[in-house]
């Protein structure tokens, strides 16, 4: 016991909790990936870990790609940094690959996207369309971030950019929030074995050390037999919950852009002249939040799409408050 407790209380190893990054190693095979355990670093979090890969490979004024639409911190860490930012139009088959040669020429440094599924549309990437933009990558030298931080929601695995180009040109980055749990932070990076030292010199220089207590909660939840059991419960009761949102929502007129194969988001059209910002603002007077379109987005019709967790749709509440709001707004817009 006294040799668990001083584990966990002392200062963690440079690359962090190395059982932790032995059970991602194994992970990585999943998509052909072999990995040694100095090509893993264990940081706090998914968002520690973009902002350590933007201190290191990027300066002020130098520019990145996003998707269209995106995980709204990942803009909110570009604005922080204080980098340029150029969107590609995300679909159900991934990033326009046309509009990806365009902005070849504005010399981005990163692309940075998830890999797995999207976040907000639910959509997974094809594999002609990773081919394509992992070719273009690899002529014009662009790393590729990629975050696969939900990759235990899929059922069948989408390519992911690590496969097709190797640590040459990607950085991978996930955590175990969704599945584990939101308060017990822990997060990790892949990456060439130069990157990953670099990194670590930086977390020490602005951080000192990633938290070894997460980290060991983390592995121990991922080592007991009831794990995997657990995840294929939350798969089957979000698949059963985002069958249901979906016809509830179709009740509403709102319907999904993509029909997700697995995961907890929906990325909606709401009807005809409904903006989603007020929606928002009209339900968050009766305590519902939802998440509008130009949080995600900067298109000029952004206001016409609202992202949707199947996992907070299950209040029945949710869907009474949108009624309400909708017919409200709706009477607004005939008077």
């Amino acid at each position: 016991m006294k040799f668990v407790v001083y584990r966990v209380i002392d200062y963690s190893a440079p690359h962090g909790h190395t059982n932790l990054c032995r059970y991602i190693a194994r992970k990585g095979e999943v998509y052909d990936v072999m990995l040694n355990l100095k090509q893993i670093f264990i940081s706090d979090s998914a968002t520690h870990s973009i902002d350590l890969i933007f201190r290191h490979l990027l300066k002020t004024g130098d520019t990145v790609l996003i998707d269209d639409p995106c995980y709204f911190n990942f803009r909110a860490l570009i604005k922080a940094h204080g980098l340029n930012c150029i969107t590609l139009p995300y679909g159900k088959n991934g990033p326009d690959v046309e509009v990806f040669k365009q902005v070849l020429q504005f010399q981005p440094k990163i692309y940075l996207t998830n890999s797995g599924i999207h976040n907000p549309t639910g959509a997974a990437l094809s594999m002609q369309t990773a081919f394509e933009i992992a070719k273009l990558a690899e002529q014009s030298g662009l790393i590729i971030v990629e975050d696969d931080i939900f990759a235990e929601f899929e059922y069948l695995h989408a390519p992911r950019y690590l496969t097709l180009l190797g640590l040459k040109q990607v950085i991978q980055i996930g955590s175990f929030t969704k599945t584990l749990s939101a308060a017990v932070r822990c997060g990790y990076i892949i990456a060439h074995e130069s990157i990953i030292d670099q990194l670590i010199d930086l977390n020490i220089a602005t951080h000192f050390n990633t938290s070894h207590l997460n980290a060991e909660i983390i592995y121990q939840a991922l080592m007991d037999s009831s794990y995997i059991r657990h995840i294929e419960w939350v798969k089957k009761q979000l698949q059963k919950h985002m069958m249901d949102a979906v016809k509830k929502l179709a009740a509403l007129d709102i319907h999904p852009v993509v029909m997700p194969k697995a995961g907890i988001f929906l990325w909606c059209q709401l009807p005809a002249n409904i903006d989603a910002a007020q929606l928002s603002k009209s339900c968050l007077t009766q305590g519902i939040i939802l998440a509008p379109g130009n949080s995600f987005s900067s298109a000029q019709n952004a206001g016409q799409y609202m992202r949707f967790n199947v996992a907070q749709c299950i209040d029945k509440k949710v869907f009474d408050v949108l009624q309400q709001c909708l017919n409200e707004l709706k009477l607004q817009d005939t008077a």
